[in-house]
């Protein structure tokens, strides 16, 4: 082989030195660090995180937590959101028992804590028949097989919870009838 033939088989140019190779190839680990775009990135999650809230309050299936996904789930809270239950009535209850614990009266305060152990056994007894009926009614539309587990205690617990609190909202007034 000539002189000729090995720089024609060459790349033609030096090979770049490992500095040059290293500056050339480093990049930042994380994006843009200024504080706009910080602000940007915020704004982004804020709103991203509102319009998840938004959809989880309107029982948009995406959004919903595992506890809260499916059609026989959002079957059974509807049952539950078309009654009255006890439990809605614990925490403005709880409320008016503590105020009642400052007056001084010995047995004002011995009824308000009857009547609040009074309503726990109601709730109790309330929350067992909302589960019974979730089971039932979704019994009677698909099939006493086809259930998920756990469908009465998730409609029992949701039938605690004050109606104006329930997440996702209620989609069905109350005393509605159910055409399952």
């Amino acid at each position: 082989m000539t002189q000729e033939d090995n720089t024609q088989a060459g790349k033609g140019r030096p090979t770049p030195s490992r500095k040059d190779r290293e500056l050339a190839r480093k990049r930042p680990l994380v994006g843009d660090r200024s504080k706009q775009a910080k602000s940007a990135d915020k704004e982004k999650n804020r709103a991203e995180r509102q319009k998840a809230r938004e959809g989880m309050m309107a029982g948009e299936e995406r959004y919903l937590g595992a506890r809260d996904k499916g059609p026989q789930r959002k079957l059974a809270r509807s049952v539950v959101d078309a009654r009255f239950t006890a439990g809605e009535l614990v925490l403005p209850m709880l409320f008016v028992v503590v105020l009642m614990t400052f007056i001084d009266s010995y047995a004002i305060q011995i009824v308000a804590l009857f009547a609040m152990w009074g309503l726990f056994a109601v709730v109790a007894v309330d929350s067992y028949f909302v589960g019974r009926a979730v089971k039932k009614k979704l019994g009677d539309k698909l099939g006493a097989e086809n259930l998920d587990g756990g469908l009465a205690w998730y409609g029992a617990m949701r039938s605690i919870q004050m109606r104006t609190l329930r997440i996702p909202k209620p989609q069905v007034a109350r005393f509605t009838k159910l055409e399952l």
